[in-house]
């Protein structure tokens, strides 16, 4: 526990408020985990198809997939528990709050997204690029690739909404 000064005295800061706060910084490193590394695997995934190399595009995608287990999985992990926890303290039918409601129903599409179509696409690619040696990347690839884009930037911007709500708190 530590001191506090609420309004020029000096008051001990309760042990809930200490785990409440340990919480929400757990909360944002998650956060920072899961929307950092969806942006980087992002931008990864689309240098390396722009080369149209095989190797490189293989080595690529290996390392989107190994990633988004990892740290997008370990953040959403992080950030599903905490927010959970952190929803618990506010109020008895959080599920209520507007902007609670919304940050939970955001987050639970964007993990939809990836769980559903994004990860088995990643998956499906990483196969079909996993013994390309130089040879060309298969049409499969190519037409994966697309949907990958295009469910990858709606997966994307819906944690981004997120953010929003979580700053903001709007009703």
């Amino acid at each position: 526990m530590r001191a506090v000064c609420a309004r020029g005295r000096y008051r001990i800061r309760a042990p809930m408020e200490l785990s409440y706060l340990t919480l929400k910084t757990i909360h944002i490193l998650g956060s920072i985990l899961f929307v950092g590394n969806i942006v980087v695997t992002a931008l990864w995934k689309a240098m390396a198809d722009r080369t149209k190399a095989a190797d490189i595009i293989a080595f690529a995608q290996r390392l989107v997939t190994i990633t988004d287990f990892a740290f997008t999985g370990i953040g959403a992990a992080l950030v599903l528990v905490t927010g959970l926890l952190m929803a618990g303290t506010y109020d008895a039918s959080w599920w209520k709050v507007g902007w609670i409601a919304w940050g939970l129903g955001l987050f639970t599409a964007s993990g939809t997204i990836w769980a559903v179509v994004l990860i088995p696409i990643q998956v499906k690619q990483s196969k079909l690029t996993k013994n390309l040696s130089g040879g060309e990347v298969p049409k499969d690839y190519w037409r994966l690739g697309r949907l990958w884009l295009i469910w990858g930037m709606i997966a994307t911007i819906l944690p981004l909404i997120n953010i929003y709500f979580m700053v903001f708190k709007p009703t």
